[in-house]
Formats: C-alpha cells, sequence, structure tokens
C-alpha cells in the first residue's frame, strides 16, 4: 500500500467512542480540512464507560448521563449503528455491515474491546445474567440491583468485577465472587498483592471464592436465573449474575484483511502505524486505544495491550498528528502506563506494567493499615508500582521506572518497613486468570505467536488446575 502524503482528503475512523472521538478533534486541531467520517457500532453518540461500573450501578449517575464532552466542532459524518465488517486495503476502502463501502486516504482502526460473554449461549440468555460494557447494559443491571436481589454472583474478580462487587456491597446486597485464580485482582496486581485484596474484600463481607470456576448457571421455568454450579461441588441459590470475565478486541472485522491483528489486537509501530501480514508498515492505516498492541521502550521489546482511559486518549492524539504531517515529524507514543480504581474504601493507583514483574516489595506505608506502596521488579530493575490509598507517591515511582532504577529500590522512606521483605509477584500463569490485567504484555513482535498471554477461547468454566476427567 502506497503512502497517500503529508495531505489526506478523506479519513475515516472506525470506532466511534472514546479513542475515536479524540482522535477527530485532534485531526480537526492538528488542521485537517477535509472530509471526517466516523463510523460505531452503537447507535449513541461518545459516552464514557468507565462511570457505567461505578457511579452508575450506585445509582448516583443516571447511564445516560454519560456522554463524552466534545472539546470542539469536528464536523464529521457519523455513521452510527452500523459496524464495520471487513477492510480492502487495495482499494483502500472501509466495509460496512450495511453494504456500503467508505474510501479512505488514511485510517484509523479504534474499534476497542467488549465485554466477554458467557461461554454457554443458552445460559448467558437467562434473565438476570449480565455483563456490563455499554449504558444498557448498566442501565438494565442498575435497576435490577436497585430491586434488591437475594443474592448477587459476580463471575471474576478482576478490576470491573471487583469493582461491582464493591458497589453491591455499598448498597447492602449479598455478593459472592467466584474467582479462577488465587485472589482477586490476581491478573493486575500478582497473588501476592491479590491477597491483600481478598482480606479487604472479605472484611467487607463478601463471599470470595478463590480457584473455584463456575460451571453453569441454571434456570427456573420461567428462564430466569436461579443458580449456579461451582467446581468445588457447591450450589448457589442466586438471581442476578454478572459476568466480568475481562474484554475481547474487537478485531475480527479484520479477518482476511492483511492487516496484522489477532485476539490479541492489532500490530502497530511507536507511531502508531500498522503493521501487515507481511509486517511491514502501513503509512495510511493508524490505530488507537484498547485494540491497539505497541512497542514501549522500557519493555524489552514486548508489545503492550493497555486498557484505560488516559493511554486510549494520548494514543489517540498522536496517532492523529502522525496522520497528518511529513514523516520527519512522527511522534512515538510511549507514556508509562496507568491506571486506577476505586473499591471497597480503598484507592488503588498504579504505574507501569505490574504483569511483567517476577517479583514484589513493600516501600512505604502499612498493608495493615490499608495504605502502602508496592514496588515491582524484573531482571533487577523496577517495572511498576503500585499505591493503596497514597496516590500522591507515584510520580516518583514513575521516574524510578522510566530511569530503570534498581530493584529492589533503597528509597529510605520516613514510613518504609524495617527490613523490606521481596517476595514473588505470583502473576497466574497463561491461561488460568478469569480477567484481563489493565495492561498486557502480548509478545515481542507483530507474528509472535500468542504464548504470552491467556488463549482467547480459554473456557471459564474449567477449573484451575489439571483439567478434569468427564
Amino acid at each position: 500500500m502506497t503512502t497517500g502524503g503529508p495531505d489526506p482528503q478523506r479519513v475515516v475512523v472506525v470506532g466511534a467512542s472514546l479513542a475515536g472521538l479524540r482522535a477527530a478533534e485532534a485531526l480537526r486541531d492538528e488542521g485537517f480540512t477535509g472530509r471526517l467520517t466516523l463510523v460505531g457500532d452503537e447507535d449513541c453518540e461518545p459516552y464514557d464507560r468507565p462511570p457505567l461500573s461505578k457511579v452508575v450501578l450506585a445509582g448516583r449517575l443516571p447511564a445516560d448521563h454519560t456522554s463524552l464532552p466534545e472539546s470542539r466542532d469536528i464536523d464529521a459524518e457519523w455513521l452510527l449503528g452500523v459496524p464495520a465488517d471487513g477492510l480492502d486495503l487495495a482499494a483502500r476502502q472501509v466495509r460496512l455491515a450495511d453494504g456500503r463501502r467508505i474510501e479512505f486516504d488514511r485510517l484509523l482502526i479504534a474499534t476497542g474491546t467488549r465485554a466477554r460473554s458467557w461461554p454457554d449461549p443458552a445460559q448467558a440468555a437467562l434473565d438476570g445474567v449480565f455483563s456490563v460494557r455499554t449504558r444498557r447494559d448498566a442501565a438494565v443491571l442498575r435497576e435490577r440491583l436497585a430491586a434488591g436481589p437475594r443474592r448477587v454472583l459476580v463471575i471474576g474478580g478482576g478490576f470491573t468485577g471487583s469493582e461491582i462487587a464493591s458497589i453491591c456491597r455499598e448498597l447492602d446486597l449479598p455478593v459472592t465472587v467466584a474467582e479462577r485464580s488465587a485472589a482477586p485482582l490476581a491478573g493486575a496486581l500478582g497473588g501476592a498483592a491479590g491477597l491483600v485484596a481478598a482480606q479487604v474484600q472479605r472484611d467487607h463481607g463478601i463471599d470470595l471464592r478463590c480457584n473455584v470456576s463456575v460451571l453453569a448457571l441454571e434456570g427456573d421455568g420461567d428462564g430466569r436465573v436461579c443458580r449456579a454450579r461451582l467446581s468445588d461441588g457447591d450450589l448457589l441459590e442466586v438471581d442476578v449474575v454478572v459476568v466480568a470475565l475481562g474484554a475481547v478486541r474487537n478485531v475480527e472485522w479484520l479477518a482476511g484483511s492483511g492487516v496484522s491483528a489477532d485476539a490479541r489486537g492489532v500490530v502497530c509501530d511507536a507511531t502508531c502505524r500498522v503493521f501487515d501480514a507481511d509486517t511491514m508498515v502501513l503509512d495510511d492505516v493508524f490505530v488507537a486505544g484498547d485494540v491497539a498492541r505497541w512497542p514501549h521502550t522500557l519493555y524489552d521489546g514486548e508489545l503492550l495491550a493497555v486498557e484505560h482511559w488516559g493511554d486510549a486518549v494520548d494514543q489517540a492524539r498522536t496517532a492523529a498528528h502522525n496522520m497528518l504531517c511529513p514523516p520527519a515529524e512522527r511522534r512515538a507514543h510511549h507514556p508509562l502506563p496507568a491506571f486506577w480504581s476505586n473499591q471497597f474504601g480503598l484507592n488503588i493507583k498504579s504505574v507501569g506494567v505490574p504483569p511483567l514483574a517476577e517479583q514484589v516489595v513493600i516501600t512505604e506505608g502499612s498493608v495493615a493499615a490499608r495504605r502502602f506502596v508496592a514496588a515491582y521488579g524484573r531482571a533487577g530493575h523496577m517495572v511498576a508500582a503500585v499505591a493503596i490509598n497514597m496516590p500522591r507517591t507515584l510520580p516518583a515511582y514513575a521516574d524510578l521506572i522510566e530511569e530503570r532504577a534498581p530493584f529492589p529500590p533503597d528509597l529510605h522512606a520516613a514510613d518504609g518497613p524495617a527490613e523490606p521483605m521481596v517476595v514473588a509477584s505470583g502473576f497466574p500463569a497463561p491461561g488460568q486468570s478469569t480477567h484481563s490485567p489493565n495492561a498486557t504484555p502480548t509478545g515481542p513482535g507483530p507474528s509472535a505467536p500468542a504464548t504470552a498471554i491467556s488463549p482467547a477461547g480459554a473456557d471459564p468454566r474449567i477449573p484451575p488446575g489439571p483439567t478434569p476427567l468427564r
């Protein structure tokens, strides 16, 4: 595919959510005056997703009040409610599900992710089985929680599942969390930190079941979910089930297009330019947001897939700049990944990529007081840090990570432990975790096999450990 030159006349953005909207605004800010088209599979304007599992479920904000603010008029053609279902690189066309073909000089792929569904369609269709990804998901689940169910079952103890469980306890609802790993948040923070999260959840009245899978959901004669069968032999009576098994990247529409994409995402270089199937860079096709896999200079060639609001915004702006500028003026996207979560009275913030770590150590504060900082290391260098109720400390740790500071760090913090104890970080083996970490190492290159992450089709009903005889 040849370059379209520095002055494209037709730009198409596939994905009309956070990354797509911010990229469109940045394109206009950068001086693009040509035809701008945004394609989105949902039929509403872009909205903010993080509040859905927090303030919307708690009833503090209606789902339809989550629209993303627009910084300017982008003068765009909006094609909403019609997903893209194909890409023709040779013809420079995006094919829509209704048969239309949209031509482009530059293309931005920003299709993001969707919630991983329960693997049995009949069980997933039972009344009372939910996921939380869209406005409608959150609005319907909010109504059901407000009605006071007897027991809520949350399948998956990642950030989304844990936040939903926290909201349920705020609403004084009985909650069971089933997590295949040894602890909640183990896929994002490691088992060592996850054990702290487990105690916090139990202190707040969560019926936490770790190293346990949900084998089946059962319905009554009216098609309503009424019980769940667990791998430990227990049978739970429930009338609301929330499936929180992580995210699936929306790449199916790119099958056969010649773009380097698989279940881990769409591969790009540091300037957000997409690789083709022959690992050659395409000068006219870019990617941003949750669907992207991109290299970070700090992490030894690992391609990262980052599911975070701030990264989507930064990458969208970088992509927009690089779509328009001469080659010599392209910018690299390499901010340090970061995320945050509020749950069970804790503010959890992270910088770096904890899942890359082999070891972890408490550097400040006290685990008993639920106020501490943990530094994560790999091969003698710091790769991440997590702060619990100490958010203001993290900028200093971000500097240490970017400097590739030694691990364990010698900080001499006034409130640090007298004898810091380095322990194994305890991240689950590939294929075990039931949820996605916010920043995922996905392999060392565009064509690397998918061995570093959980298989896309892994069945969450299979218990951890050896597969049982059937």
